[in-house]
C-alpha cells in the first residue's frame, strides 16, 4: 500500500502529444493502452485527455477500495457516464449524492437473493424456449442469440412480456440508443442534444420510442388491480423509508431504463464470452457438462439446481475475470482528496479497470489462461477485496449482481446441457470491443452441436 505523500505533484505516466495528450492512443485501443500503462508505471499513473484533463489510472486493490468505499464521497460518476442521462435520466447509474442513496434504499430490496430467486424459472424457461429453435450443426452468430436471450429474460422478469413482444417494442430502439450513446460517451466534444445533428435526431427518436412504450406499460399497470411480482410490480410497490412515498412515473421510467440497459447488454456479453472460452477449452467444457448432467440427470435444469452447480459458477466467475462486461470504472474528483500519497484535484478523472486488474499476475496465476478451478476453495476470500471486482464496489456496487450471476449460471446450464459449441471455420479475429460494455468486436460465429443424449 502506498501511503506517503510524494514529493512530485503527479504520478508517472505517458507524456502523450502536446495538445491531445494520450487521447488518440486511448481511443485507438483503450484496453491495450490501459494495460500497458499500468504495467509500465505501477499502481498509480497519470496521463492527459486533451490539453487540460488529467486522468489517473489506479491499479492497486487498496487504493481502489479508497476510491470506491472509504473516500467515495470525494468522487462522482465520470463525465462519460453522465452523458447517459440523455437515455436513462436520473436512474441509479447516473444519480448522485442524497438522491442516489434514496433511490438505492428503495430499489435494493427488489434485488436481494431471496427475492430474485423468484425469477429463476423465467430465466430457465426463456432460455429453453429460445434454444428450442436451434438446429443441430447449425452455424449461429452466437452474440446475436445471447443478446436475444438476455432481452427475453429482462423483458419477462421486468414486464411479464414474452420475447416477441419485448423484442418488437423495446429491442430495436434500445439497440439504437446503445450505439449512438456510445458515440457520445467516446466523443471529446459532446454536442448538446438540442442541436439537430443526424445522431442527435436518431438518439432522440429512439429514446422517444422507448419512453412511449415504457410510460404506456406503467399507465396500464397502475390501472390494474392487485400486486404483480415482476420487477415493475415490485418497484411500483417500493416506498421511501422516510416519507412513505412511492416512485413517480418519471422515476420509475428512469430506473426501468437503467435496469434494462444494464441488465440486457451485460448478461448477453457475459454469456457470449463464456461460450467462446468454453469452445477454446474442451476439458473445462466437459467438466461443466458432467456437473450439469450429474446434478440434473434426465430432468431439466431447475431453480433449485443453482446452489448445486459450483463449477458452473466458477466458469461464470472466470469468464468475468477475463472479459468483465464492465471493464472500467470512471470517477470524477468532486473535492480535493489524497490517494496513495498524491493529491487529486477537483475535476480530474480517475479510471479503475477490471480488465487490467483481473489480469494482474500478483493475484492470479497464469492470468491469461481460462482456469475456472482457480475459484475453488473460497479463492475470492483469499484475495484483496478489489483485486477482483466485476460488479464494482462500495455504495455504488451493481444492484443487480445476484440477478446477473443467477441468470448467467442458469442460462449457461440450460444451453450446455443440450448443446456443445465450437468456433465456425475460418472465423476472423476475436477481439474485445470496449463500448458501454465489453463486446466481441466482430461478433462470434459458432457451430452448435446437439449432444448425443439429447438427439
Amino acid at each position: 500500500m502506498l501511503n506517503r505523500v510524494r514529493k512530485r505533484n503527479q504520478p508517472p505516466g505517458p507524456k502523450g502529444k502536446v495538445i491531445k495528450g494520450s487521447l488518440n492512443d486511448f481511443q485507438a485501443g483503450p484496453l491495450p493502452f490501459l494495460f500497458k500503462t499500468a504495467k509500465e508505471y505501477g499502481p498509480i499513473s497519470c496521463f492527459r485527455f486533451g490539453p487540460f484533463q488529467n486522468v489517473y489510472l489506479v491499479n492497486e486493490p487498496d487504493l481502489i477500495k479508497e476510491i470506491l468505499v472509504t473516500k467515495q464521497k470525494s468522487f462522482v460518476k465520470s463525465r462519460d457516464i453522465q452523458t447517459l442521462k440523455a437515455v436513462v435520466g436520473e436512474g441509479l447509474l447516473t444519480s448522485e449524492k442524497d438522491m442516489h442513496m434514496q433511490q438505492r434504499r428503495m430499489i435494493q430490496p427488489s434485488f436481494k437473493k431471496s427475492h430474485i430467486s423468484s425469477y429463476a424459472q423465467d430465466m430457465i424457461d426463456t432460455t429453453h424456449s429460445f434454444i428450442s429453435k436451434w438446429k443441430n450443426e447449425e452455424e449461429k452468430v452466437i452474440t446475436d442469440d445471447m443478446m436475444d436471450i438476455a432481452l427475453g429474460i429482462i423483458t419477462k422478469t421486468m414486464f411479464s412480456m414474452d420475447f416477441e413482444e419485448g423484442a418488437k417494442k423495446l429491442g430495436e430502439p434500445m439497440d439504437a440508443v446503445m450505439k449512438i450513446g456510445v458515440k457520445r460517451m467516446r466523443s471529446l466534444i459532446q454536442l448538446p442534444l438540442w442541436l439537430p445533428t443526424k445522431n442527435n435526431r436518431k438518439l432522440k427518436k429512439a429514446v422517444s420510442k422507448l419512453d412511449q412504450e415504457i410510460y404506456q406499460i406503467i399507465e396500464r399497470r397502475r390501472q390494474e388491480p392487485g400486486v404483480h411480482s415482476d420487477l415493475l410490480g415490485v418497484l411500483m410497490e417500493a416506498k421511501d423509508e422516510d416519507d412513505g412515498e412511492g416512485m413517480s412515473d418519471l422515476q420509475l421510467r428512469d430506473e426501468l431504463m437503467t435496469i434494462f440497459l444494464a441488465g440486457h447488454e451485460t448478461t448477453a456479453n457475459l454469456l457470449s464470452w463464456t461460450l467462446y472460452l468454453l469452445s477454446q477449452n474442451p476439458k473445462a467444457e466437459k467438466k461443466l457438462y458432467d456437473e450439469i448432467v450429474g446434478v440434473t440427470g434426465d430432468n431439466q435444469v431447475t431453480p433449485e439446481n443453482f446452489a448445486d452447480l459450483p463449477y458452473t459458477q466458477f466458469v461464470i466467475w472466470e469468464s468475468m475475470r477475463l472479459y468483465p462486461p464492465a471493464y472500467v470504472i470512471g470517477r470524477q474528483v468532486d473535492k480535493k482528496v489524497n490517494i496513495g500519497g498524491y493529491h487529486f484535484k477537483k475535476g480530474e478523472m480517475v479510471l479503475m479497470s477490471q480488465y487490467v486488474m483481473h489480469r494482474n499476475s500478483d493475484y492470479f496465476d497464469n492470468p491469461e489462461e481460462f482456469i475456472p478451478d482457480r475459484f475453488a476453495d473460497n479463492f475470492m476470500k483469499k484475495l484483496p477485496t478489489y483485486a477482483y471486482f466485476p460488479f464494482g464496489g462500495g455504495p455504488r456496487v451493481c444492484v443487480g449482481n445476484h440477478f446477473s450471476l443467477m441468470e448467467g449460471v442458469l442460462a449457461l446450464a440450460v444451453m450446455m446441457k443440450e448443446y456443445s459449441v465450437k468456433m465456425a471455420p475460418n472465423h476472423g479475429e476475436i477481439k474485445p470491443q470496449p463500448l458501454v460494455t465489453l463486446r466481441p468486436k466482430y461478433g462470434l460465429r459458432m457451430i452448435i452441436k446437439r449432444r448425443a443424449s439429447n438427439s
